[in-house]
């Protein structure tokens, strides 16, 4: 799991939206911090012809983020200053023991999950972005959208041009290697040392060149915080692919790394970790944009927030969102998923079993009557289907439909939301 831009904590503004119809304070804010993003978004599905270039005249990512500083910090002031002494909500006794869950009392805007609908990444769902961003061929809705794209529109509410998203995969590129000393400290580490354990120190290690702690050391005035921050925030997310690709390399193979930056961020964390597929390098797109964001309030994201809002840097506030997605009530639940199915799958092996309908809900109640869970099934927010499988079984159902694996993964899908509920 990646959980990118909004995630790594920042001086720059993160607001929540869009707004529930019975919050006042919701709904202003909404008013004044307006995403553009959306707008973007249909007049290009409208209109081919349309680009979203027309609504900026800035190329890179800094140079955006940088110019909307000024206006994202006048808005705030005057959130603050009409807004500032509104109520939001009650808490109640079992929220406090629950851990704080539905007590409004954070901010930020590049996603909101509905519980109906899924997530929504500046107001467009996941089929929005397939349609609007740009791809690796250069054509919107010409496979999936770069990782670069989403990032784009997390940080900035717009939606890039294909050139715009070039220069950002260039500018991630030569930022990308990492400090002598943390190859040598990931190759020490234990093999059978979790993955997510060498993934926090490897990136730990990295803050040694941090921006933001440099400046702050150096008397760096409060005005200036956000850029360090900023730099920081793209230098994390420029070097995380070696890290993980280090750590799969070491623990699977015989450690060695290849890159090839001729290609996208996804794509060349492909070759990294030993696949030279384009099948699996549109994979890669797809996962790593849909798990980009997944609300403010989720245990890593306000984890990385809580950090960083004591003035850690962006090294250190994402290292402790990393531990947190390391839980197996977070992060770690698609590991337990992936175990679960792939122990269902080998002892239908051993017994000579088909998966199918009948054999799956033979296993299922098995399980139940066990008293145990079938991992995979229930979220906090979500009431229904999460987009985010939904669209990776669309992905499988075209690119790998008799794939054994999948085919168990989809009859559990068909079947096993029936079994829960009787």
């Amino acid at each position: 799991n990646f959980c990118f831009a909004s995630s790594v904590a920042s001086p720059l503004p993160l607001l929540k939206g869009p707004p529930q119809k019975d919050d006042t304070s919701q709904v202003n804010m909404a008013h004044l911090f307006s995403s553009t993003a959306k707008t973007i978004a249909q007049k290009v599905l409208r209109s081919p012809s349309v680009t979203a270039s027309s609504a900026r005249s800035v190329t890179t990512l800094q140079e955006t983020i940088l110019a909307q500083v000024p206006e994202k910090q006048k808005k705030l002031a005057e959130l603050k200053k009409e807004h500032g002494k509104h109520v939001v909500g009650e808490v109640t006794v079992d929220q406090v023991i629950g851990g704080a869950r539905g007590v409004k009392c954070m901010l930020w805007e590049t996603s909101n999950l509905d519980p109906n609908e899924g997530i929504r990444f500046r107001g467009l769902t996941i089929p929005e972005c397939q349609a609007v961003l740009p791809t690796y061929s250069g054509k919107s809705g010409d496979g999936e959208p770069l990782l670069e794209s989403l990032l784009w529109l997390l940080l900035t509410a717009e939606v890039p041009t294909k050139e715009q998203v070039d220069t950002l995969t260039a500018d991630l590129h030569a930022r990308s290697d990492l400090p002598s000393h943390v190859v040598p400290l990931l190759n020490s580490l234990p093999k059978d040392m979790h993955p997510m354990t060498q993934f926090t120190i490897g990136l730990n290690a990295c803050q040694t060149g941090s921006k933001f702690a440099k400046a702050y050391a150096e008397g760096a005035p409060k005005t200036d915080y956000h850029k360090y921050a900023l730099e920081d925030v793209i230098d994390v997310i420029a070097k995380i692919p070696e890290i993980a690709a280090t750590i799969y390399r070491n623990v699977y193979f015989d450690g060695v790394v290849n890159k090839d930056q001729t290609l996208d961020y996804s794509a060349n964390f492909c070759r990294m970790l030993g696949y030279d597929n384009p099948s699996f390098d549109e994979l890669m797109r797809l996962y790593l944009c849909i798990h980009t964001d997944h609300e403010g309030g989720n245990a890593s994201a306000h984890t990385t927030h809580l950090v960083g809002s004591t003035l850690a840097d962006p090294y250190l506030s994402y290292a402790a969102g990393l531990n947190a997605l390391a839980g197996p009530l977070h992060g770690l639940a698609n590991q337990e998923v992936l175990k679960w199915i792939q122990a269902l799958s080998d002892r239908f092996a051993a017994e000579g079993k088909e998966v199918n309908a009948d054999t799956i809900t033979e296993f299922a109640w098995e399980t139940l009557n066990a008293k145990k869970v079938i991992p995979g099934y229930g979220h906090a927010v979500l009431r229904k289907t999460d987009p985010r499988y939904t669209c990776q079984r669309e992905f499988a159902l075209k690119h790998l439909p008799d794939d054994p694996l999948f085919k168990v993964v989809d009859t559990i899908y068909q079947v096993m939301p029936g079994i829960l509920t009787e």
